[in-house]
């Protein structure tokens, strides 16, 4: 059953990413370009190149403020993240033996034990 639930979750977490797909990508778009008028901004000497840029600058940030629900996305790429994780378990450990003389045998056993 929990099985069943987590695929539930992830289905409902992959909708919601695939339906905010776009904005995610039109927020980072508006987000380079904010940072391509500002290093413009900043390189201007005139006064009336400043305040070209900082209107340009108003108008994508204005694009970017519309965009800023797809947040939601990149939260819903995060609980599948976590869902993957959870779904995957702790599959792949390694038990090696401890009666060894050689004394860098265990570190494969205590390095899967550090990144749990």
């Amino acid at each position: 059953m929990k099985k069943f639930m987590l695929f539930i979750a992830g289905l409902i977490a992959l909708g919601i990413l695939l339906a905010n797909l776009g904005p995610m990508v039109l927020l980072g778009v508006s987000v380079w370009l904010l940072y391509v008028v500002f290093k413009q901004f900043m390189k201007s000497d005139s006064t009336a190149g400043k305040i070209g840029w900082a209107v340009l600058g108003l108008i994508i940030l204005s694009f970017a403020v519309s965009n800023i629900y797809s947040v939601v996305g990149l939260a819903a790429a995060y609980i599948l993240y976590i869902i993957y994780k959870k779904w995957s378990g702790n599959k792949n450990e390694h038990v090696t033996s401890s009666k060894s003389s050689d004394p860098f045998s265990n570190f494969e056993k205590q390095w899967a034990e550090l990144n749990k």
